[in-house]
């Protein structure tokens, strides 16, 4: 049974749900202060050079010999896919960034640092010396050096010569294969550091336990540490070829992307038609469709960071 209201008594509405009150949005306002400069400088630096290349993109715009450009639609980006000399660099492209990122650079570099968990200090010390040397060499140096080293007269023909095996002239006939490796050479330190970091934070236990077990090395590899520093993989890919996408002075320095475009990258390939041939639009199109292959590499890294291990 319920008791009776008492009479006279009216029902007390139910508290109306509480609001943010005006005292909180000046608040919020003034927490949002110091982000204004970092935000007015991406929109001035990043955002407005970025919206102007699109529009570029989309016009006849020319360096020499035009009063002024006008707009052409898609023209620019039809002429790019009819193109044979741009499909080839798109081919190279990606030759140039699954040979010496995905194959290269991120092997190599897991390598290195799953040797370097055993070796000794002196061991680490002179191969983390001599890697990261190579890193942190300018790009225009490292061409030049490599350049020395696959040349007729370079080094390693000499190399071959001693050891009485054939020789060639490398920037002649691979000279995609030779900017692949120099780029490899160069880049291979940031994957070795990435993955020396993740390797440290796996727990001991966990390996020592599948050691006990009587699991290999390779296994202990497949099974274990791989799925463990998946994250890594994925955060590692994603950065060196976003890094291979836009070199440009290495191979430049190496070959100019020749000999006949055989080592002609897209980022060589949009400086030729941009500068060299004075059709900004149609380089400023090709840099957009390498803005838009870089983003595709991009989303299947993230969905792949996205996956739980």
């Amino acid at each position: 049974m319920t008791t009776a209201q008492a009479p006279g008594l009216a029902k007390r509405p139910d508290p109306a749900p509480s609001r943010p009150t005006p005292k909180h949005r000046p608040r919020s306002l003034v927490r949002a202060l110091p982000l204004t400069p970092a935000i007015v400088l991406l929109l001035l630096f990043l955002a407005g050079p970025i919206a102007y290349c699109a529009y570029i993109a989309f016009t006849d715009l020319q360096l020499t010999g035009q009063a002024e450009e006008s707009f052409i639609g898609f023209e620019n980006f039809r002429t790019a896919f009819g193109d044979e000399a741009f499909l080839n660099a798109v081919w190279l492209t990606l030759v140039f960034t699954v040979v010496s990122a995905l194959l290269g650079q991120n092997t190599l570099g897991l390598a290195l640092a799953a040797l370097m968990q055993r070796a000794s200090k002196t061991v680490r010390t002179l191969v983390g010396g001599i890697v990261i040397t190579a890193w942190v060499l300018p790009e225009v140096v490292a061409g030049f050096l490599l350049y020395a080293f696959f040349r007729r007269e370079g080094t390693l023909n000499a190399i071959l010569d001693w050891l009485h095996l054939p020789s060639q002239n490398w920037l002649f006939t691979l000279p995609i294969l030779a900017v692949s490796f120099a780029n490899v050479w160069r880049g291979t330190a940031f994957s070795m550091l990435v993955y020396s970091a993740a390797l440290n934070e796996i727990p001991k236990e966990i390996t020592e336990a599948a050691e006990v077990d009587g699991a290999g090395g390779w296994r202990r590899m497949w099974h274990i540490t791989l799925p463990m520093i998946r994250r890594s993989i994925g955060t590692n890919l994603m950065l060196i070829t976003l890094q291979t996408l836009s070199v440009f002075g290495l191979i430049w320095v190496m070959t100019r992307g020749g000999p006949g475009g055989k080592s002609q990258t897209l980022p060589l390939f949009m400086y030729e038609e941009a500068f060299q041939k004075s059709m900004i639009g149609y380089g400023t199109a090709v840099a957009l469709l390498l803005l838009v292959v870089g983003s595709l590499f991009s989303v299947v890294y993230l969905r792949l960071l996205r996956t739980e291990v």
